[in-house]
């Protein structure tokens, strides 16, 4: 009997809300009232959109009454109001969700209080009835579990009031697949242009710098080589010393590029040979990525410079001696896990390194995800369209 009466209790909680949603509903439907009316003037251009987003924060929270109550969400299908305020409210008007929730607002102003005034006597007869049938002779109370079935009746109702109709939603989120992939575009512009800036700094600073001293010591020598050769010779030393120095410069600008192991040895080998020189005892589990043909060439390299990056970050922040590596084959995209057992608390969200992995990844619509608890550890989860 106290488990029934305790989950009536909840339903009735819901059922009031619905109540002062109704409530609310009342004053939503004078504004909308008021703003078709204003429509006939300049004023109305500017009111009737805000009032259609009054209207559409008010069935959002209904929405998501109904999605908490029966564990199934109900979506949404709006035209997004942008621009002036005759483009705004053209789209206001046209938009046949604003349509949909105007029809869900009036009916809900009715049976919003129709089914909290039909609970009020089934609580009054529930408490009767259930308290002897279910509370003295032990048998499952009949009454009371009727206030669940009206929470029931109104999700249903309004679900059915406010689902969009499958055009309707498939052109929602065929406008927010368009507004992802904008947004990652450029995402992958910036890093494009980040990366062709630290490229060209490279360049500058380092092997540019060396080869500019390379040319002035071969200079030096050849004009120093019939007066003191032993000068000559010490400056050609020099330069055969600078000349190493540039190459390896040019070799480390490549290497942030396109690393040349992952061309000779694949994504694996290149991993293993990540792994070796990070500084850290790294596991390296490969489950199927070096079986049969390889993911393209994009593929490897965003999941390459993930794991390099990660690695790097374990071995400077997070005081771990140990991490591993997971590459997971799967039947339409790559999955890369790295795990470092240090002291856990990275931020998701900072750092240049993670900016950059995030942009990378969703260049190629993957996804990246990370957990850091104080404490640790690290893991970082990549998942990649791949085409194998």
């Amino acid at each position: 009997m106290r488990e029934t009466v305790r989950r009536a209790g909840w339903a009735s909680v819901e059922l009031l809300r619905a109540a002062g949603l109704a409530l609310a509903s009342y004053l939503s439907i004078g504004v909308v009232i008021f703003a078709a009316v204003a429509m006939a003037t300049v004023v109305g251009a500017g009111v009737l959109p805000e009032s259609v987003l009054l209207l559409r924060r008010t069935a959002g929270y209904k929405r998501r009454l109904v999605g908490a109550w029966t564990g199934e969400p109900v979506p949404e299908a709006y035209r997004p109001l942008t621009g002036e305020a005759f483009a705004r409210a053209r789209v206001a008007v046209g938009d046949p969700a604003t349509y949909r929730d105007l029809r869900w607002l009036v009916a809900h102003a009715g049976y919003g209080w129709l089914l909290i005034c039909c609970a009020m006597p089934v609580w009054v007869i529930g408490l009767l009835v259930d308290g002897v049938w279910c509370g003295l002779l032990k048998q499952r109370a009949v009454v009371l579990p009727l206030i669940e079935r009206l929470v029931d009746l109104d999700a249903a109702w309004s679900r059915a009031l406010l689902l969009p109709s499958p055009e309707a939603l498939r052109s929602a989120r065929l406008a927010e697949r368009v507004e992802e992939l904008s947004e990652t575009r450029a995402g992958a512009v910036a890093a494009h242009g980040a990366e062709l800036r630290r490229i060209e700094r490279d360049l500058h600073d380092g092997a540019q710098a060396r080869l500019v001293a390379l040319s002035m010591r071969v200079g030096l020598a050849r004009r120093a080589y019939e007066k003191d050769p032993d000068a000559a010779h010490k400056l050609l030393a020099d330069a055969q010393d600078q000349a190493e120095e540039a190459l390896t410069e040019l070799r480390h600008v490549v290497r942030g590029i396109h690393p040349p192991i992952l061309t000779d040895r694949g994504l694996v080998g290149a991993v293993r040979a990540l792994a070796a020189g990070s500084g850290l005892e790294v596991s390296v589990r490969d489950d199927g990525v070096e079986d049969g043909p390889r993911a393209p060439a994009a593929v490897e390299a965003a999941a390459y410079f993930v794991i390099a990056e990660a690695l790097t970050n374990a071995a400077k922040h997070s005081g771990a001696r140990q991490a591993s590596v997971g590459l997971v084959r799967m039947p339409d995209r790559l999955r890369v896990a790295v795990r470092d057992e240090g002291r856990g608390g990275a931020d998701p969200s900072g750092g240049s390194g993670l900016l950059g992995m995030r942009r990378r990844v969703a260049a190629l619509d993957g996804t990246v995800e990370m957990t850091s608890p104080a404490g640790g550890p690290t893991l970082i989860e990549v998942e990649l369209p791949c085409v194998w």
